[in-house]
């Protein structure tokens, strides 16, 4: 992230002020498949500075409408519109087989400067809306480079290394997936679980998701094919929609812009490929200090419930040993005893034994 000054003010879309940016524009018709769009520099200004929750609550039918939108039909009528593009696009996409994943984000509930709880995020209609806007745009990015042969930065995730466990997982619940990674067939299963089982679906996602493994940032030359990005679906795909706290989406910019002006790429190709290996390593380390973090947080706030049990699901099992999220709360831990012979996405019931606040430590037995 930017320091706080360039993040939170020349960087931001603040209500009612100027500012310079790359407006990516594209049509979307009624399959809900967006245009190759086109890129360029323009003056905006944001006309209202709205939340998602209330604006989710809106377009879902469960809450009035926020003030600023009530008191603006245009603004109304502008986010109907988007809603429904955005409904039509995510159908699209699951039609040619991106993943319907319902993962859970957590935070933590402070009173008095202690953390008491640990609460979960849900999703809404007004953050699949700018999900869907935010892929639409990174694949108009991502095709004008090839379309234009130039070099750049693409976001990927390969095909699953682990599809024979997934294979097992579908088994289990009495699904049969194809031999070869069928990210169509994977989607259809999901969906099918997700309106069987919606309370559980969550804890299906999460095993999908660890057995895909994480994205990476790769180099995509003048002329050559993306590796594509297997969960969303899609084989033209950067990262451009968030340059005042991702250094890739500031390097895409830059590589826009020079196109734009119709002047020299500021990196090369070697530039590019070093980038990419050092975004990469440095978002799989912040994801660890995020993860550690928040395990630190758990550990201050499960600390009163050792000796209790909780329904878990296995994360990871590797050569450091065998790891769960529980399921209310949702919390990381190590499984120290009884986890020989578990998988990613087994069920288990684990008792909580220690924590330790200081080391981010909390550990589970089976």
């Amino acid at each position: 992230m930017l320091p706080s000054a360039l993040s939170e003010g020349i960087t931001s879309l603040n209500e009612n002020e100027d500012r310079v940016a790359i407006v990516i524009e594209f049509a979307v018709d009624a399959a809900g498949t967006a245009s190759d769009g086109k890129a360029y520099r323009a003056l905006v200004r944001n006309r209202a500075q709205l939340a998602y929750n209330s604006v989710g609550a809106w377009l879902e039918l469960r809450g009035p409408a926020p003030a600023k939108v009530a008191a603006n039909a245009e603004l109304a009528a502008q986010l109907k519109l988007q809603d429904t593009a955005a409904q039509r696009m995510v159908s699209g996409r699951f039609q040619h087989g991106a993943l319907d994943l319902e993962t859970i984000e957590t935070r933590p509930v402070m009173l008095a400067g202690q953390a008491v709880e640990i609460t979960s995020l849900e999703k809404n209609r007004a953050t699949s809306l700018i999900e869907e806007f935010m892929v639409a745009a990174n694949g108009v990015i991502a095709r004008t480079f090839e379309q234009a042969g130039v070099a750049s930065i693409r976001r990927i995730v390969r095909t699953p290394k682990r599809w024979d466990r997934m294979i097992e997982v579908a088994a289990g619940l009495g699904t049969t997936l194809p031999a070869q990674p069928d990210s169509k067939a994977l989607n259809d299963f999901l969906l099918a679980q997700k309106q069987k089982d919606p309370d559980h679906f969550p804890d299906l996602s999460l095993t999908m998701v660890k057995l895909m493994g994480p994205g990476e940032y790769v180099l995509v030359g003048a002329n050559e094919v993306s590796p594509g990005h297997f969960g969303l679906a899609v084989q033209d795909y950067t990262h451009s929609t968030a340059p005042n706290r991702r250094f890739p989406d500031v390097v895409t910019q830059r590589l826009m812009k020079a196109w734009l002006a119709k002047a020299a790429q500021p990196y090369s190709t070697n530039d590019l490929t070093a980038i990419a290996a050092r975004c990469t390593l440095m978002e799989d380390n912040a994801r660890k200090v995020e993860r550690d973090m928040q395990k630190r947080i758990a550990a201050v706030v499960l600390h009163p419930r050792i000796g209790q049990s909780f329904q878990a699901i296995v994360t990871g099992v590797n050569n450091y040993g065998t790891f769960v999220r529980t399921l209310d709360p949702h919390v990381d831990g190590k499984l120290v005893q009884g986890g020989k012979g578990l998988d990613v996405g087994d069920k288990v019931t684990v008792k909580l034994i220690s924590t330790n606040p200081e080391k981010g430590f909390i550990d589970f037995a089976a």
